[in-house]
């Protein structure tokens, strides 16, 4: 596989600041109570395991905000004063450094807040010298949001008797890329952000950057992918090993189009890490449906649209869908299940805060809900705050679903995030090798079975996603001696028969194999 690129190696872990660890009390977490929790991340020791072991961290928006989630920026510039100084973000990136972590943030320049200076000035009147900042028209030409067809909500947003363009909502105007003046901006913020400390930025709603008109011209425009292939250009030119992560909420052939040309920069020259959405709802299908062939047709079709040399950013949910263990229905063999297979794929993983203690969906149908405090044990406040959470704990935190209930638990799903993780960091194989799928992509597969490459070496890596046991195989594979990196509780031995290699793995469990010759 192409490149030697960081993140090509990495575990990621996203992380909701507001959600993470409060340190003075105030009930909504902060950068110091961040950097206070760094330890249970990564400890900087390679030697140990008793922490979570990521590699970088993805910070939702820390810029200033009037809203709890800050994807309605007013200042790029500054920190929000709910999560601490400038200081205090320097200081995390220089502790998340020392420990051999990077750091990501959410860099959202598909729209503003509505109270930003820029917008403010804009709207002021058609002659203000950033009028063209935003998208403005004299009418409301009667767009939809693109990615519901059955949308009744306003596009296009009066103010000051004219019009102004807002995807999302109104209090989201639009940036408008196709402005120089803009774009030079947005690249100075960059630079910027790279000089405090920041490894790289996610990028979101990036399909919806530059319109050329209503439906079809709302997204995915030639103008967008060229904007992004200007920003990366700019990136790399400034901190070389940046990464850019793009949130591409679409089908397979569209998301492979963002990596952008792949010959002249290897994992190509427009977004280097794209999340993999399509792959998330197969995975939750096909453990749902105990029926390994959705994952199985889903790979095998990325495999023939994906640019060869780039790596792949999968998830299971992330901060805007209905969190992994509810859409699971809190089955912990599916929890097991899916956790195994994220730690398994090929690419750059990414781990949403709580995934790894099985936190559910908290109680309400808003996006709060599947963004509460982080259960770090089973007592009222959580060890989350001193004081009143900023929002309520999901169900479950104080039966099990925490941290200190599982921290010293072998079996547990802590535990087996913990050591998956770190079976994947110790073999190049699984965190940088290519993958040949041996399973069936149609009908019933009980099992998920395929061979991580990467020269000469192969690992063979089978997940049962049923409740039963099964017996895997023949799979006609070379080798002779089987070396074990990971075997749930009960799976058998990996033998070689006259035909290939079988074993019988239990109801939901995993085995991970090293041929060797």
């Amino acid at each position: 596989m192409a490149g030697t690129e960081w993140y090509r190696k990495a575990v990621f872990y996203e992380v909701f600041v507001r959600s993470f660890q409060d340190s003075n009390g105030d009930g909504k977490g902060d950068l110091p109570g961040l950097i206070s929790r760094l330890d249970y991340l990564n400890d900087g020791n390679p030697e140990t395991q008793d922490d979570l072991g990521v590699d970088a961290l993805w910070l939702m928006p820390v810029f200033a905000s009037p809203s709890y989630h800050g994807y309605d920026v007013v200042d790029y510039e500054r920190i929000n004063p709910d999560y601490g100084t400038l200081e205090d973000f320097e200081r995390l990136c220089e502790e998340a450094h020392r420990r051999g972590m990077r750091i990501i943030i959410d860099f959202v320049i598909n729209h503003s807040g509505v109270q930003h200076p820029w917008f403010v000035e804009s709207a002021s009147s058609p002659s203000s010298p950033k009028r063209d900042w935003y998208v403005w028209g004299p009418r409301d030409p009667g767009w939809k949001q693109p990615w519901d067809m059955f949308s009744t909500a306003p596009t296009w947003h009066q103010k000051n008797g004219a019009y102004y363009y807002g995807v999302f909502w109104g209090g989201m105007p639009d940036l408008n890329m196709r402005t120089p003046a803009l774009r030079e901006e947005v690249k100075r913020l960059a630079s910027l952000w790279l000089a405090r400390g920041v490894d790289g930025f996610r990028l979101d709603a990036a399909r919806y950057l530059i319109e050329t008109g209503g439906g079809a011209g709302q997204y995915d425009t030639a103008e967008t992918h060229a904007f992004w292939k200007e920003l990366a250009a700019h990136v790399r030119q400034v901190k070389p090993d940046a990464v850019l992560v793009g949130e591409n909420w679409s089908t397979t052939p569209i998301i492979a189009t963002y990596y952008g040309d792949t010959g002249g920069v290897p994992g190509g020259d427009e977004l280097p890490l794209n999340f993999n959405f399509p792959l998330s709802e197969q995975i939750l299908a096909g453990l749902n449906a105990d029926n390994a062939a959705f994952i199985a047709a889903k790979l095998v079709e990325m495999g023939g649209v994906y640019p060869a040399g780039i790596s792949d950013a999968p998830i299971l949910t992330n901060h805007d869908m209905v969190r992994v263990a509810t859409q699971l229905g809190g089955n912990g063999g599916r929890k097991a299940n899916a956790a195994a297979l994220l730690l398994t794929l090929p690419g750059t993983p990414f781990l949403y805060y709580g995934e790894e203690v099985g936190m559910t969906n908290g109680t309400t149908s808003n996006d709060e809900a599947k963004r509460t405090p982080m259960p770090w044990d089973g007592t009222p406040k959580g060890g989350f705050t001193t004081g009143t959470p900023w929002f309520g704990f999901s169900p479950g935190h104080a039966s099990g679903s925490s941290v200190a209930a599982q921290t010293d638990v072998a079996e547990s799903l802590l535990s087996r995030y913990r050591k998956l993780i770190h079976v994947r960091q110790a073999s190049e194989v699984l965190s940088r090798g290519g993958l040949q799928v041996l399973s069936a992509t149609t009908g019933r597969a009980p099992s998920l079975a395929f061979v991580r490459l990467l020269g000469d070496e192969q690992v063979l890596v089978v997940h049962n996603v049923t409740d039963s046991s099964v017996s895997v195989g023949p799979y006609n594979l070379p080798g002779s001696k089987a070396e074990v990196l990971f075997e749930d509780r009960g799976v058998g031995t990996l033998t070689r028969a006259s035909n290939g290699w079988q074993a019988t793995l239990p109801g939901r469990a995993t085995g991970i194999w090293r041929l060797q010759p």
